[in-house]
């Protein structure tokens, strides 16, 4: 028993009475039976108030348990409280791999997936996509298994933690890959926004990083694949030369391999080395879905924004997610392109521009769960088709509100 802290970012102070890391589940069982308010808190990489809680914060990162392979069903069982950074290594010993990771390893496997995280690729869902199955220690003290295909999964899956704690959770596997990254600058917004489809072809994962100090080029294109070499010529770009960060001028040792060398996917998809901590600085971060189809105009609307954006900014990415049936995946029935922000810490100025940012972005855009947002929550949730479904698997689920807190409150969550 400890108390909570901060997040990692040091922007939110957690209101919990106490943070408690049970060793078994039948500690974990204790705990949830026997509290009021209850939240999982997982790598305190989220932004918003969204593991907060009055009651108590329980981590599972002590929690008892271990990765283990089912070959023939082409999945791993694994923890909730495991990092990505952790299970990736250990995957590819084993010949196997997964289809895809976020820009960061630090983060848990189960509160990445609560927040519909996700890396990049116009091919490749979230990280929730890669669920085969979840089990989830519920307000009851019952664990219940969901698998895909079965009532109330695509609910269960992003979760924002209101259903109970996920103790578990199947992942499809692949057979393990090499990929490779290089590094392209000199791109030029018009021709990019021009040929936005094909260069998102370009590689598994393309990303584009700007810090708006410019409204007409691009400062770099990250393309990590497994085809053949990229060329971005057409595009006005050229390979970096020598390893970049996406910060400019910011020493490039915390990120993974660049240059076109192939190595093992797990040391090439995140943008971070998990043994670096990835971050410049104090930051914030925010981020914005928006469907494929409008991507175009909201880019737009960030270039003429750009003199109000770029002096609270550290860098900003674009790039793509494919569409799944996941109720409250901000890629709900469409490719997405994610618009990401990671500001300066400075509460006041970015809390005063994110309304004007939110205005400026089609109606369409739905806020990344973990990130900061002013949009009213019942903006975001009128957002998602699905979220009267959900408000009842909730209440079904969590029938007195023992996972609540203010953040699903502001939702409309009671």
């Amino acid at each position: 028993m400890t108390d909570a802290g901060t997040n990692w970012a040091g922007n939110i102070a957690y209101a919990a009475e106490r943070l408690v890391a049970p060793r078994t589940l039948d500690e974990l069982v204790d705990v949830v039976t026997s509290t009021p308010k209850v939240r999982v808190l997982g790598s305190r990489h989220s932004f918003s108030p969204i593991a907060d809680t009055d009651g108590v914060l329980v981590s599972l990162a002590a929690l008892d348990g271990a990765p283990q392979i089912d070959s023939a069903r082409g999945t791993v069982r694994v923890p909730g409280g495991l990092r990505y950074g952790d299970l990736a290594p250990w995957l590819h010993e084993r010949g196997w791999a997964l289809r895809n990771l976020a820009s960061l390893p630090h983060i848990s496997v189960a509160g990445a997936v609560a927040t519909g995280t996700h890396g990049s690729g116009e091919r490749i869902g979230s990280l929730a996509t890669q669920v085969a199955a979840l089990e989830i220690l519920t307000a009851s003290g019952e664990i219940v298994r969901l698998a895909r295909g079965e009532d109330d999964f695509d609910g269960a899956v992003v979760s924002l933690g209101a259903l109970g704690v996920v103790t578990a959770l199947e992942l499809d596997v692949v057979p393990t890959y090499d990929i490779a990254q290089t590094v392209f600058e000199g791109v030029r917004w018009d021709a990019a926004l021009q040929g936005f489809d094909e260069l998102q072809r370009a590689g598994d994962s393309v990303s584009l990083f700007t810090t708006w100090r410019s409204a007409d080029v691009v400062d770099q294109v990250w393309v990590k694949g497994r085809g053949v070499a990229p060329d971005l010529a057409a595009f006005g770009g050229s390979p970096a030369q020598g390893p970049r960060h996406p910060l400019p001028g910011i020493d490039p040792a915390p990120c993974t391999v660049q240059g076109g060398e192939p190595g093992p996917w797990f040391d090439r998809l995140p943008h971070f080395r998990l043994d670096f901590t990835p971050s410049a600085g104090e930051e914030l971060q925010s981020e914005y879905l928006v469907p494929r189809a409008d991507a175009v105009a909201a880019i737009g609307a960030l270039r003429t924004l750009a003199p109000r954006i770029a002096p609270l900014l550290q860098v900003c990415e674009v790039r793509t997610i494919a569409e799944d049936r996941l109720w409250l995946s901000p890629a709900y029935e469409t490719d997405a392109v994610g618009l990401h922000f990671t500001w300066l810490r400075d509460v006041p100025g970015v809390t005063a521009l994110l309304p004007e940012l939110e205005a400026a972005l089609p109606r369409t855009a739905r806020p990344h769960w973990g990130k900061v947002f002013t949009l009213p929550g019942a903006d975001a949730a009128a957002r998602y088709p699905r979220w009267a479904d959900f408000a009842a698997l909730r209440k079904r689920t969590d029938p007195h509100g023992r996972f609540g807190n203010a953040f699903l409150g502001g939702l409309g969550l009671k």
